[in-house]
């Protein structure tokens, strides 16, 4: 592990323009009036800001821990049509799921996004035969314009070859179908800088203490700076809700007697270290209505998840003992017990999807998108998928451009006129950013390592040559945070800078994934925070 101690100006390179500070921030934030202010930086909010940006608004973002500090870091990680939607006769839906994600796959995020084959097993008395299960991912290939291949049948022998810890006992057949995989922090934090490149100013750790009100409207919020204690306000024409779990707390905050909107499920998932290569997720039904998923992800496997009612303190939820055995029990199904035991878990995280309000069992509720206008003017919005969060954004726009009295002016490009598939920043060939890091390496010094060069392209993108530009400054930052990691302290002094990393827990389980992989060991939190202290 590499010491800072004789490092004194380490990652302070004056040639890399540093965003404002806090302080900057916050006076900009204050002294503006906004047309639009948005409460909430998950990535619902982080996309209406990007959107409402490129449209030539005037836009403000505040969150009250991190961006993408919640829900939208806490899911399975997948951009996917929704396979189980066609047994409800949903065929739209998975269709225009499909559009999103190839659109971001393809077009928007090729740098953060991958194609990634599902099999699906089907065992002997299981819910549902190979007949039905084979017709249903082959319909769901057409759907998606056969872009992932033809979705079609396995033997058992050759799954085993891809997946070698799929349990044979009483498999009759294995489908195939195809979908995409991201980190969602990573895709969350490249929409910010997309809206911050685009104009707007955004604030993380500034918690909403209050509303500000004109006339009885809704124009603009009392907020306090969670790492400073300083307290400010923002003016703006409207204000958008998308706090996530909190949006009706948010909303009595306008109204206090307003009535519930939504209703919460909770989400765990379980990270192991692999005990053999996998070369394809896997999607096991466990019912009628439920699939639990075990998904090769950031070199480790990703199982999950459950679905149950919550209704405790957003910021309260965690995983518990039962969860986890659930999680196990359910992956058991299709996963051999060797990968499986419970010291091959590095981490556990829970995550709460936002349903709409009303009764019925949360597993067989849609991921529909709630959005409802307060009487003071504020509109809320919450739930949908990770999958449309393009779509999302461009809908809560068409939504504020046509709300009565027209809040926002007519001085501002319609988001209809917005090009269809605007890219995020850094987007480019991941392997071929993976090539120059490694050809190019630093001057003079040794070849950057090829699995550091894999890294760096496809979470960053053509942004990656920033990093690399840093570690041929600063040798010290071309070093690895773990030695078992790819990850080098380059990142952290770039997410310092760049990507509003303000605390260690920022840089370790958003900026990068070392904590889900239990490598946030004692000692690499001490360097990460020597080097955000160096600011």
């Amino acid at each position: 592990m590499t010491t800072l101690q004789h490092v004194p100006a380490l990652g302070t390179h004056p040639a890399y323009g540093a965003g404002p500070s806090r302080a900057e921030t916050r006076e900009q934030l204050s002294k503006a009036t906004y047309d639009l202010l948005v409460i909430g930086g998950g990535i619902l909010g982080l996309s209406t800001a990007w959107h409402a940006a490129q449209s030539g608004l005037r836009v403000a973002l505040v969150d009250a821990g991190d961006f993408a500090g919640a829900t939208s870091s806490a899911s399975s990680k997948l951009l996917h049509g929704g396979l189980r939607y066609l047994q409800t006769g949903a065929v739209k839906l998975v269709a225009e799921n499909h559009f999103e994600r190839r659109a971001v796959s393809r077009q928007v995020a090729p740098h953060l996004a991958h194609p990634l084959t599902f099999y699906l097993p089907v065992y002997k008395g299981g819910p549902h035969g190979a007949a039905k299960l084979g017709a249903g991912v082959f319909a769901y290939s057409a759907l998606s314009a056969f872009g992932d291949g033809v979705g079609h049948l396995l033997s058992p022998a050759r799954a085993r070859q891809d997946v070698p810890e799929l349990r044979t006992e009483n498999l009759k057949a294995v489908a195939v179908y195809g979908d995409d995989q991201m980190n969602d922090a990573r895709m969350a934090l490249m929409t910010v800088r997309a809206a911050v490149d685009a104009g707007a100013v955004v604030l993380n750790h500034a918690r909403v203490t209050g509303l500000r009100f004109t006339r009885g409207r809704v124009t603009g919020a009392e907020v306090e700076d969670g790492l400073t204690g300083d307290e400010f306000g923002v003016d703006a024409r409207l204000v958008l809700n998308a706090t996530g779990p909190w949006v009706d707390h948010l909303r009595r905050l306008e109204d206090a007697a307003a009535a519930p909107s939504i209703r919460l499920s909770k989400g765990v998932h379980l990270v192991l270290r692999r005990t053999s290569p996998w070369r394809a997720a896997l999607a096991t039904p466990i019912d009628k209505y439920r699939i639990t998923f075990a998904l090769p992800w950031e070199d480790m496997l990703l199982l999950g998840t459950t679905d149950e009612v919550y209704e405790g303190d957003p910021a309260e939820v965690a995983p518990t003992e039962k969860d986890i055995a659930q999680i196990l029990d359910e992956a058991a199904f299709s996963v051999r017990d060797q990968q499986l035991k419970r010291d091959l878990i590095t981490h556990a995280f829970a995550g709460l999807r936002v349903l709409p309000g009303g009764p019925g069992d949360t597993a067989k509720a849609k991921r529909e998108t709630v959005v409802t206008e307060g009487r003071g003017g504020m509109l809320s919005v919450a739930g949908g998928k990770w999958t449309t969060f393009r779509h999302i954004g461009r809908t809560v726009m068409k939504k504020l451009e046509s709300l009565p009295g027209r809040p926002l002016g007519q001085d501002f490009e319609p988001v209809s006129a917005l090009p269809k598939r605007l890219p995020l920043p850094g987007i480019a060939n991941p392997r071929a950013v993976a090539h120059r890091l490694v050809a190019d390496g630093p001057a003079p010094g040794p070849r950057m390592a090829p699995d550091t060069a894999r890294h760096l392209a496809t979470h960053y993108g053509s942004l990656a040559f920033d990093i690399a530009r840093l570690a041929n400054e600063n040798p010290e930052l071309a070093a690895r945070i773990h030695p078992d990691a790819p990850e080098i302290l380059a990142q952290v002094v770039y997410a310092r800078d760049h990507e509003w990393a303000e605390t260690v827990d920022d840089v370790l389980r958003r900026r990068t994934t070392l904590t889900v992989r239990g490598l946030a060991t004692d000692e690499v939190r001490g360097t990460v925070q020597d080097l955000l202290d160096r600011r």
